[in-house]
């Protein structure tokens, strides 16, 4: 077999394109996600247009049972895990922490963070085992600087940052690189998601600039994972040409 990617949250955006991305570059590709039918979906139009194997795997990364048994349940061959894109994560809800709502920051919280580290131990204790890897988090600017209304989602992604310098000293031994990227604002479903489905609130977010695409994104992983085995990009901060922050966006001509 090739080099074998697993990549969480594959059923969109970010996670789609790189798996997509990957397949086209030579890696065998095992995709992850909470949505059957896009999996499927993918994975016919993965193996309909490239050369490269595809195993689904269906599950909530913010169940460590539902984690565990799945990675387990692969069989050997598809073990040999190389790069673990960990993508899965989202932002859900925008409000004052007074007026926070419960469920959605459970909703973060439990995919942001715990969803990671869940998927991270297991795929790592494979590739220990292995003697080499690569890992790669999927953070963001919001990882990066804080703003008004978004305290538990930046929180969650302050903490990805936290997490991947000490997971990129813990398995410094054993040959394994870990990255992390932080994008800023991509479109994607991510607004819709974070607006609750409310389409028109999501459509306005990226009115008036040109916003990073996920395809922008996953040109970059492609990037991160294909160096030479002694070149580790320990972090990489990619932004629209319009966006100089996290709450700086220049709205005027569409660039």
């Amino acid at each position: 077999m090739k080099k074998i990617a697993l990549i969480t949250g594959a059923t969109s955006g970010i996670g789609q394109a790189t798996a997509k991305l990957l397949a086209k570059n030579d890696f065998d590709i095992i995709i992850t996600g909470r949505r059957n039918s896009r999996l499927e979906q993918l994975e016919e139009e993965i193996i309909k247009s490239q050369s490269s194997n595809v195993y689904t795997l269906n599950f909530d990364v913010r169940n460590k049972t539902e984690v565990e048994n799945a990675i387990n349940s692969l069989p050997e061959e598809w073990k040999d895990i190389t790069v673990l894109i960990n993508n899965a994560g989202l932002a859900s809800g925008l409000a004052p922490v007074h007026e926070g709502d419960y469920d959605d920051w459970d909703k973060m919280v439990d995919t942001n963070i715990k969803g990671l580290l869940y998927i991270s131990r297991v795929v790592s204790q494979l590739m220990v085992t292995n003697k080499k890897g690569h890992i790669i988090n999927v953070s963001s600017i919001a990882g990066r600087e804080a703003y008004p209304n978004g305290s538990v989602y930046c929180g969650s992604k302050h903490a990805v940052e936290a997490i991947t310098k000490s997971m990129r000293l813990d398995l410094l031994p054993h040959n394994i690189k870990v990255s992390r990227i932080s994008p800023g604002m991509v479109e994607t479903e991510f607004s819709l998601v974070r607006f609750h489905g409310n389409a028109e609130k999501a459509d306005d977010v990226y009115k008036g600039f040109t916003p990073l695409y996920a395809e922008d994104v996953a040109e970059t992983i492609l990037f991160m994972v294909t160096r030479p085995d002694h070149v580790n990009i320990d972090d990489v901060l990619i932004m629209p040409t319009a966006q100089g922050s996290a709450r700086d966006v220049f709205k005027g001509n569409g660039h």
